[in-house]
């Protein structure tokens, strides 16, 4: 593995440095690209490809001229979770698209990964598609062939998701072949986790009003913290991810016979 030297002069592995990185960052909770490169006598390009590096693998929190500590309150800002991954949800998203025939009803939710599935069914004919996501609602829209319905309620101005008590009497009055949801989180016991409840309460009645439910998660959702609990994995019908799940959450996936799809 590559290595960059230390204060002393002597080669430091980068996965030792990504290490220390953690800790500091842990430490004091935010810290500059400029303090690190200096604490590790290295120049600033190198710290923010070890800050992505971390970031992409949900280990920190990259944001504009530093890292900060994941919590288990506060979401990644949604521009940064648009760029988190990329390529990795547009692999799982052409992945899940592929198991939706045309003609089919479908709830779509909020989440960038959601949004990239939008795209990839931008090809399908004859979906009917019910949302609490505006940013879905003008991907799928543009498609002629395509019903797209909007749940009502209260706009969240960070993302253009839909919530409130509104959206849920909305979801309620539907019952469609697959509901397609994206996870801030998967805990290592099979728990699907959430940072806004109001946003949990829509995906629950997503998950209640659906035949078959498809749950569309990145490999940093692994492991990932977060406060509000929307359910198990074992009540999905299939998993797209694009790298295999740890060994423990793999063996619940089994033992419940959900559908692992891994890009």
């Amino acid at each position: 593995m590559p290595s960059t030297p230390n204060r002393n002069g002597k080669a430091e592995p980068v996965r030792k440095r990504h290490a220390r990185i953690r800790k500091m960052v842990q430490a004091q909770g935010f810290v500059t690209i400029d303090a690190l490169a200096g604490a590790f006598a290295v120049t600033p390009q190198t710290i923010r490809r070890d800050i992505n590096t971390l970031s992409e693998k949900g280990l920190l929190c990259r944001y504009h001229g530093g890292a900060a500590v994941l919590t288990s309150t506060e979401n990644v800002a949604y521009n940064e979770r648009k760029v988190l991954c990329f390529r990795e949800k547009q692999k799982i998203a052409q992945l899940l698209a592929n198991h939706v025939p045309d003609n089919s009803s479908l709830f779509i939710n909020i989440g960038t990964t959601t949004e990239a599935i939008a795209r990839a069914l931008s090809n399908h004919k004859r979906l009917r598609v019910i949302t609490n996501n505006l940013n879905v609602a003008s991907i799928m829209s543009v498609n002629e062939n395509f019903e797209v319905i909007v749940a009502g309620g209260l706009v969240r101005h960070r993302d253009q998701g839909i919530i409130g008590e509104a959206t849920i009497d909305f979801i309620n009055q539907f019952k469609v072949d697959y509901g397609i949801i994206g996870i801030s989180g998967i805990d290592i016991d099979g728990t699907l986790l959430d940072f806004d409840y109001r946003e949990v309460r829509a995906a629950r009645a997503i998950m209640d009003n659906s035949r078959s439910v498809f749950l569309a998660a990145d490999h940093t959702k692994f492991g990932r913290n977060a406060m509000v609990r929307l359910g198990n994995v074992a009540e999905i019908d299939g998993l797209f991810t694009d790298r295999q799940p740890p060994a423990g959450l793999s063996e619940i996936i089994a033992a419940a016979e959900v559908a692992l799809h891994v890009a």
